[in-house]
């Protein structure tokens, strides 16, 4: 089968792809040497960030995702194409010549001096009154909630508190976009979820355009407007988070984005916009296609493991035209919140399925057991078609 190609400025309504954009890739491509060879970081890329987005570039270690971050803020310039803020060609301006600011792991703050010195920091270089740098300093403290805190040093502060801080200080010079280099790394489990819902607050409050390098998909999920998942620096799909998690366009994004069965067969028949993969007289997948689907035709089908339900017995749902597939329980991990099975299907492929701890604990399933999972048509989604 082969892969759709994704457009990178396409987006839904009020994306970058209908109107002004903030920043615009043109045919933008970033090689780098290494011992003689040509290595490409970045291979053609064309996109469009809006203005006010919250724009992620999601993808593992070497992808291009920082590669990309760093042409836009000027520290890497692009072996060819062209960069563009607020529409202005920008490709080989120098980075304190563009208008974004970026936000490092490391924060950055300056050790001598307290809050409001880093904050203002800045707005001091540029000569600004002193009665607007009081002004703006003080609104920014405000809308990062560290009011009160002016005269604290920095080791006086919790790694959140000065992760507060370095935004506040890339925020108050009104840059037209900010550029977050994985900013909560350093930050314990609880406070990197606790800040992910800051920041977008903080987003929305400062209506700033802000594009955010990661590689822990659950920060992309819950902060981003649009997400651009990376991988040997292309673009695999470009989307909202839920387009990319409930409609994955490849193979690598299904198994990125969460956790995602993959389960191969050939489509059997078609019928009423449904295709039915069998693999024994009781076990099938049956999942929505498009017309471009065949009898006969080899397809991955992509299944959520929250959207299965598993049983001890034969469920109804082998009479009403749903997936089922029978299997064996190989592993049982408790999770608190959920149990997490896998499962030896007879599809051939061991599935993940997430069941949610409210019952009564007898009726889990242990090792061993055998078990049939089912799930409705409208869960399973082919990939790349």
């Amino acid at each position: 089968m082969t892969t759709p190609q994704h457009s990178a400025v396409a987006g839904p309504p009020g994306s970058a792809a209908t109107g002004q954009s903030a920043i615009r890739f043109a045919g933008v491509h970033k090689n780098y040497l290494s011992h003689g060879d040509t290595v490409p970081a970045v291979k053609r890329m064309d996109l469009a960030i809006a203005q006010g987005e919250f724009f992620s570039l999601l993808g593992p270690s070497g992808c291009g995702k920082t590669t990309t971050m760093r042409m836009i803020a000027g520290f890497e310039e692009p072996s060819g194409g062209k960069v563009y803020l607020d529409g202005k060609d920008v490709t080989g301006v120098a980075p304190n010549k563009r208008d974004v600011n970026m936000v490092f792991q490391s924060y950055a703050l300056f050790p001598h001096l307290n809050t409001y010195q880093n904050v203002a920091f800045g707005l001091e270089r540029k000569k600004v009154s002193k009665a607007e740098i009081k002004k703006r300093v003080g609104e920014m403290l405000e809308i990062v909630s560290l009011t009160g805190m002016e005269k604290r040093a920095p080791k006086e502060m919790s790694g959140g508190q000065q992760q507060r801080v370095a935004l506040a200080r890339a925020l108050v010079n009104h840059p037209r976009a900010l550029l977050l280099d994985e900013p909560l790394g350093a930050l314990d489990l609880k406070l990197r979820q606790q800040m992910q819902i800051e920041l977008k607050r903080i987003q929305r409050e400062v209506g700033i355009t802000f594009v955010y390098v990661t590689h822990d998909q659950g920060e992309a999920l819950t902060m981003s407007d649009r997400i651009a998942v990376m991988n040997a620096g292309v673009i695999e799909q470009l989307g909202s988070p839920r387009e990319i998690y409930e409609r994955p366009a490849t193979r690598f994004v299904a198994g990125f984005i969460g956790t995602s069965n993959i389960v191969e067969g050939h489509v059997e028949r078609t019928e009423n916009g449904l295709a039915l993969v069998s693999y024994t007289a009781q076990d099938r997948v049956v999942v929505p296609v498009g017309s471009a689907v065949r009898v006969g035709d080899k397809v991955e089908v992509s299944i959520r493991p929250e959207k299965i339900d598993m049983h001890r017995g034969v469920p109804p749902v082998t009479s009403t035209g749903g997936s089922v597939l029978s299997g064996v329980v190989n592993e049982v991990v408790y999770h608190g919140t959920s149990t997490n099975y896998t499962v030896a299907t007879a599809a051939g492929a061991d599935f993940t399925v997430f069941d949610q701890n409210a019952s009564n604990a007898e009726d889990l399933a242990d090792r061993g057991d055998r078990v049939y999972l089912t799930w409705a048509p409208q869960h399973s989604y082919m990939i790349g078609v």
